[in-house]
Protein backbone atom coordinates (compact mmCIF):
# COMPACT_ATOMS: atom_id res chain seq x y z
CA UNK A 1 0.00 0.00 0.00
CA UNK A 2 1.21 3.69 -0.67
CA UNK A 3 0.14 5.93 1.95
CA UNK A 4 0.48 9.57 1.51
CA UNK A 5 -0.46 12.88 4.06
CA UNK A 6 -1.71 16.14 2.00
CA UNK A 7 -3.39 19.57 2.16
CA UNK A 8 -4.36 20.22 5.63
CA UNK A 9 -3.19 16.96 7.44
CA UNK A 10 -5.60 14.41 4.97
CA UNK A 11 -4.32 10.98 4.68
CA UNK A 12 -4.74 9.37 1.55
CA UNK A 13 -4.16 5.72 -0.03
CA UNK A 14 -2.27 6.56 -3.59
CA UNK A 15 -3.19 4.18 -6.41
CA UNK A 16 -3.25 4.43 -10.17
CA UNK A 17 -6.24 6.50 -10.34
CA UNK A 18 -5.16 9.00 -7.85
CA UNK A 19 -5.36 10.00 -3.93
CA UNK A 20 -8.14 8.04 -1.99
CA UNK A 21 -9.20 10.52 0.78
CA UNK A 22 -9.42 8.08 4.14
CA UNK A 23 -9.33 10.28 6.81
CA UNK A 24 -11.58 8.74 9.07
CA UNK A 25 -9.51 6.19 9.23
CA UNK A 26 -7.65 8.01 11.88
CA UNK A 27 -10.88 8.03 13.99
CA UNK A 28 -9.10 4.71 15.57
CA UNK A 29 -6.02 6.12 16.79
CA UNK A 30 -5.82 6.31 20.64
CA UNK A 31 -6.35 8.67 22.20
CA UNK A 32 -3.89 10.34 24.03
CA UNK A 33 -3.16 12.88 26.65
CA UNK A 34 0.20 14.90 28.13
CA UNK A 35 2.44 14.10 27.69
CA UNK A 36 1.98 12.94 24.16
CA UNK A 37 4.06 10.14 22.59
CA UNK A 38 7.44 10.14 22.15
CA UNK A 39 6.94 8.41 18.61
CA UNK A 40 4.01 8.53 15.66
CA UNK A 41 0.59 6.56 16.76
CA UNK A 42 -0.13 6.67 13.38
CA UNK A 43 2.92 4.43 11.95
CA UNK A 44 2.57 2.78 14.90
CA UNK A 45 -1.06 1.20 14.54
CA UNK A 46 -0.36 0.87 11.03
CA UNK A 47 -0.68 -3.13 10.50
CA UNK A 48 -3.83 -2.84 12.42
CA UNK A 49 -5.70 0.28 10.36
CA UNK A 50 -4.68 -1.48 7.00
CA UNK A 51 -7.59 -2.87 6.40
CA UNK A 52 -10.10 0.08 7.09
CA UNK A 53 -7.50 2.40 5.18
CA UNK A 54 -8.12 -0.54 1.79
CA UNK A 55 -11.97 -0.18 2.27
CA UNK A 56 -12.45 3.19 3.40
CA UNK A 57 -10.07 3.90 -0.37
CA UNK A 58 -12.52 1.75 -2.53
CA UNK A 59 -15.39 4.22 -1.89
CA UNK A 60 -13.08 7.14 -1.67
CA UNK A 61 -13.29 9.17 -5.61
CA UNK A 62 -9.37 9.64 -6.34
CA UNK A 63 -7.76 13.12 -6.43
CA UNK A 64 -5.24 14.07 -8.85
CA UNK A 65 -1.95 13.65 -6.83
CA UNK A 66 -1.08 17.13 -8.93
CA UNK A 67 -4.03 18.71 -7.14
CA UNK A 68 -2.64 18.05 -3.88
CA UNK A 69 -0.01 19.40 -1.45
CA UNK A 70 1.93 16.78 -0.28
CA UNK A 71 2.98 16.79 2.95
CA UNK A 72 5.69 14.04 5.05
CA UNK A 73 3.71 10.54 5.43
CA UNK A 74 5.50 10.60 8.88
CA UNK A 75 4.26 12.85 11.03
CA UNK A 76 5.29 12.63 14.42
CA UNK A 77 8.83 10.80 14.02
CA UNK A 78 10.03 10.22 17.42
CA UNK A 79 13.70 10.29 16.32
CA UNK A 80 15.15 11.28 12.94
CA UNK A 81 18.40 9.00 12.32
CA UNK A 82 21.04 9.24 9.38
CA UNK A 83 23.73 7.70 7.98
CA UNK A 84 26.97 9.92 7.03
CA UNK A 85 29.25 9.83 3.95
CA UNK A 86 27.04 6.55 2.99
CA UNK A 87 28.20 7.25 -0.45
CA UNK A 88 31.92 6.24 -1.78
CA UNK A 89 32.43 8.27 -4.86
CA UNK A 90 30.49 11.51 -1.98
CA UNK A 91 33.37 10.88 0.68
CA UNK A 92 35.98 11.26 -2.53
CA UNK A 93 34.92 14.71 -3.30
CA UNK A 94 34.60 15.76 0.28
CA UNK A 95 37.91 15.01 0.79
CA UNK A 96 39.28 16.66 -2.17
CA UNK A 97 37.68 19.97 -1.76
CA UNK A 98 38.31 22.26 1.14
CA UNK A 99 35.22 24.51 0.61
CA UNK A 100 33.31 21.15 1.50
CA UNK A 101 35.31 19.19 4.69
CA UNK A 102 36.57 22.67 5.71
CA UNK A 103 39.16 21.15 8.13
CA UNK A 104 36.99 18.08 9.51
CA UNK A 105 38.09 15.63 9.76
CA UNK A 106 35.72 12.90 7.33
CA UNK A 107 35.74 9.10 8.24
CA UNK A 108 34.27 6.34 6.54
CA UNK A 109 30.55 5.18 7.29
CA UNK A 110 31.86 2.16 9.69
CA UNK A 111 34.20 4.66 11.68
CA UNK A 112 31.55 7.49 11.88
CA UNK A 113 28.72 5.44 13.21
CA UNK A 114 25.47 7.78 13.00
CA UNK A 115 23.99 11.06 13.43
CA UNK A 116 20.65 12.78 14.39
CA UNK A 117 18.90 15.46 12.42
CA UNK A 118 16.19 17.83 14.38
CA UNK A 119 12.52 16.36 13.91
CA UNK A 120 11.52 20.30 13.21
CA UNK A 121 13.82 19.69 9.73
CA UNK A 122 11.20 17.31 8.62
CA UNK A 123 8.65 18.36 5.33
CA UNK A 124 7.02 16.95 2.46
CA UNK A 125 7.47 16.80 -1.41
CA UNK A 126 4.88 19.68 -1.66
CA UNK A 127 6.94 21.67 0.64
CA UNK A 128 9.31 24.10 -0.07
CA UNK A 129 13.25 24.20 1.28
CA UNK A 130 14.15 27.37 2.45
CA UNK A 131 17.66 27.64 2.52
CA UNK A 132 19.55 30.00 4.35
CA UNK A 133 23.10 30.98 4.86
CA UNK A 134 23.58 31.34 0.95
CA UNK A 135 27.02 32.65 1.59
CA UNK A 136 28.03 28.68 1.88
CA UNK A 137 27.60 26.20 -0.54
CA UNK A 138 24.02 23.88 -0.08
CA UNK A 139 24.03 20.55 -0.83
CA UNK A 140 21.27 17.68 -1.68
CA UNK A 141 21.76 14.07 -1.44
CA UNK A 142 18.95 11.38 -2.45
CA UNK A 143 18.27 8.42 0.56
CA UNK A 144 16.33 5.64 1.10
CA UNK A 145 14.24 6.37 4.09
CA UNK A 146 13.43 3.68 6.44
CA UNK A 147 10.50 4.24 8.48
CA UNK A 148 10.56 1.66 11.66
CA UNK A 149 7.58 0.55 12.70
CA UNK A 150 7.52 -0.26 16.52
CA UNK A 151 10.26 0.06 19.58
CA UNK A 152 13.49 -1.35 17.93
CA UNK A 153 17.27 -1.61 20.21
CA UNK A 154 19.54 -4.30 19.79
CA UNK A 155 17.76 -6.08 16.78
CA UNK A 156 19.52 -8.72 14.73
CA UNK A 157 20.59 -8.18 11.19
CA UNK A 158 18.30 -11.28 10.74
CA UNK A 159 15.55 -9.96 12.42
CA UNK A 160 15.79 -6.03 11.26
CA UNK A 161 13.78 -6.02 8.16
CA UNK A 162 10.60 -6.93 10.50
CA UNK A 163 10.32 -4.05 12.46
CA UNK A 164 10.38 -1.61 9.59
CA UNK A 165 6.61 -0.46 8.72
CA UNK A 166 7.65 0.99 5.29
CA UNK A 167 10.15 3.39 2.61
CA UNK A 168 9.70 6.75 1.38
CA UNK A 169 12.29 8.73 -0.51
CA UNK A 170 14.32 11.29 1.26
CA UNK A 171 16.30 14.59 0.63
CA UNK A 172 19.10 15.40 3.32
CA UNK A 173 20.05 18.67 3.12
CA UNK A 174 23.15 20.41 4.35
CA UNK A 175 24.88 23.60 4.69
CA UNK A 176 28.79 23.28 4.04
CA UNK A 177 30.96 24.78 6.97
CA UNK A 178 33.14 23.71 10.08
CA UNK A 179 30.11 23.28 12.58
CA UNK A 180 29.04 19.83 14.01
CA UNK A 181 27.23 17.80 11.10
CA UNK A 182 23.83 17.54 12.81
CA UNK A 183 23.75 21.45 13.41
CA UNK A 184 24.39 21.63 9.70
CA UNK A 185 21.58 19.64 8.75
CA UNK A 186 18.64 20.59 10.69
CA UNK A 187 17.71 23.70 9.66
CA UNK A 188 13.61 23.81 9.09
CA UNK A 189 12.98 22.19 6.00
CA UNK A 190 16.21 20.49 5.43
CA UNK A 191 15.10 16.98 6.01
CA UNK A 192 12.36 15.76 3.07
CA UNK A 193 10.38 12.96 3.20
CA UNK A 194 7.90 11.39 0.24
CA UNK A 195 6.44 11.61 -1.87
CA UNK A 196 4.69 8.80 0.01
CA UNK A 197 4.96 6.15 2.17
CA UNK A 198 5.55 2.36 0.37
CA UNK A 199 4.72 -0.04 3.04
CA UNK A 200 7.12 -3.30 3.49
CA UNK A 201 5.15 -5.74 2.01
CA UNK A 202 5.44 -4.51 -1.16
CA UNK A 203 9.42 -3.78 -1.20
CA UNK A 204 10.47 -7.60 -0.10
CA UNK A 205 14.40 -6.29 -0.73
CA UNK A 206 15.49 -2.70 -0.84
CA UNK A 207 18.99 -3.14 -1.29
CA UNK A 208 17.90 -3.66 -4.89
CA UNK A 209 16.72 -0.09 -5.59
CA UNK A 210 17.69 2.17 -7.91
CA UNK A 211 18.24 5.87 -7.50
CA UNK A 212 18.60 9.32 -9.06
CA UNK A 213 17.73 12.72 -8.77
CA UNK A 214 16.96 15.76 -10.97
CA UNK A 215 18.18 19.44 -10.15
CA UNK A 216 16.36 21.12 -12.99
CA UNK A 217 15.87 18.48 -14.78
CA UNK A 218 19.85 17.91 -15.28
CA UNK A 219 20.28 14.22 -14.25
CA UNK A 220 23.73 15.00 -13.19
CA UNK A 221 25.58 11.73 -15.28
CA UNK A 222 23.03 8.86 -14.56
CA UNK A 223 20.34 6.93 -16.97
CA UNK A 224 18.16 4.79 -15.29
CA UNK A 225 17.28 1.28 -17.20
CA UNK A 226 14.33 -0.90 -17.15
CA UNK A 227 13.91 -3.96 -19.15
CA UNK A 228 11.22 -7.10 -19.03
CA UNK A 229 11.95 -9.93 -17.27
CA UNK A 230 13.29 -13.32 -18.98
CA UNK A 231 10.70 -15.82 -18.60
CA UNK A 232 11.69 -18.54 -21.66
CA UNK A 233 14.17 -19.80 -23.32
CA UNK A 234 14.94 -18.59 -26.88
CA UNK A 235 13.23 -21.99 -28.01
CA UNK A 236 10.46 -20.97 -25.96
CA UNK A 237 10.50 -23.36 -23.11
CA UNK A 238 10.11 -22.00 -19.50
CA UNK A 239 13.57 -20.63 -18.31
CA UNK A 240 14.15 -22.10 -14.57
CA UNK A 241 17.81 -21.42 -14.09
CA UNK A 242 18.39 -17.62 -14.64
CA UNK A 243 21.31 -16.20 -12.99
CA UNK A 244 21.24 -12.55 -13.50
CA UNK A 245 21.76 -9.81 -16.22
CA UNK A 246 24.67 -7.77 -17.80
CA UNK A 247 24.39 -4.36 -19.02
CA UNK A 248 26.11 -3.44 -22.19
CA UNK A 249 26.58 0.30 -22.33
CA UNK A 250 28.77 2.28 -24.97
CA UNK A 251 28.41 5.67 -27.06
CA UNK A 252 27.76 3.92 -30.03
CA UNK A 253 25.19 1.03 -30.91
CA UNK A 254 28.31 -0.97 -32.29
CA UNK A 255 30.72 -0.34 -28.88
CA UNK A 256 29.11 -1.15 -26.00
CA UNK A 257 32.11 -2.05 -24.25
CA UNK A 258 31.15 -1.20 -21.06
CA UNK A 259 29.92 -4.45 -19.06
CA UNK A 260 28.42 -4.87 -15.42
CA UNK A 261 27.33 -8.43 -14.18
CA UNK A 262 23.94 -7.95 -12.28
CA UNK A 263 24.13 -11.23 -10.51
CA UNK A 264 20.46 -10.87 -8.81
CA UNK A 265 17.95 -12.51 -11.83
CA UNK A 266 14.78 -10.77 -9.70
CA UNK A 267 16.41 -6.95 -10.86
CA UNK A 268 14.45 -5.57 -13.72
CA UNK A 269 16.13 -2.14 -12.99
CA UNK A 270 20.03 -0.32 -12.88
CA UNK A 271 21.27 3.20 -12.19
CA UNK A 272 24.59 3.80 -14.56
CA UNK A 273 26.52 6.56 -13.00
CA UNK A 274 29.11 8.55 -14.12
CA UNK A 275 28.44 8.96 -17.58
CA UNK A 276 29.62 12.03 -19.56
CA UNK A 277 27.75 14.19 -21.36
CA UNK A 278 26.13 12.85 -24.93
CA UNK A 279 23.97 10.10 -26.41
CA UNK A 280 24.64 6.71 -24.37
CA UNK A 281 23.00 3.38 -26.30
CA UNK A 282 22.21 0.48 -23.90
CA UNK A 283 21.58 -3.02 -23.87
CA UNK A 284 21.06 -6.05 -21.98
CA UNK A 285 21.71 -9.70 -21.97
CA UNK A 286 20.46 -12.59 -19.60
CA UNK A 287 22.73 -15.49 -18.49
CA UNK A 288 21.96 -18.64 -17.19
CA UNK A 289 23.65 -20.32 -13.96
CA UNK A 290 25.08 -22.69 -16.39
CA UNK A 291 27.02 -20.21 -17.83
CA UNK A 292 24.84 -19.69 -21.01
CA UNK A 293 24.00 -15.98 -22.53
CA UNK A 294 20.95 -14.48 -24.20
CA UNK A 295 21.27 -12.05 -27.05
CA UNK A 296 21.65 -8.66 -26.84
CA UNK A 297 17.98 -7.14 -26.12
CA UNK A 298 16.13 -4.27 -25.16
CA UNK A 299 18.36 -1.93 -26.86
CA UNK A 300 18.00 1.64 -26.53
CA UNK A 301 19.73 5.15 -26.07
CA UNK A 302 19.70 8.00 -23.49
CA UNK A 303 20.95 11.48 -23.65
CA UNK A 304 22.76 12.42 -20.61
CA UNK A 305 22.87 16.21 -19.70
Amino acid sequence: MRICRFDDNRLGVVTGDGIHDVTQTLKELPTWTYPLPRFDPFITELPRLSGTMERQARQSAPKPVDGVRLLSPVASPGKIIAAPVNYKKHLEEVLAQKELHHGNLINEIHKAGLFLKATSSLIGAGETIELIHLDRRNDHEIELAVIIGKPTRNVSAADALSHVAGYCIGLDITIRGPEERSFRKSPDSYTVLGPWLVTADELKDPSQLAFTITVNQISNGTATLNWTAVTQNTNGTVLTNLAGYKVHYGTSPSAMNTIVVLSNPSLTTYLVTNLSPGTWYFGTTAYTSTGIESSLSNVGSKTVN
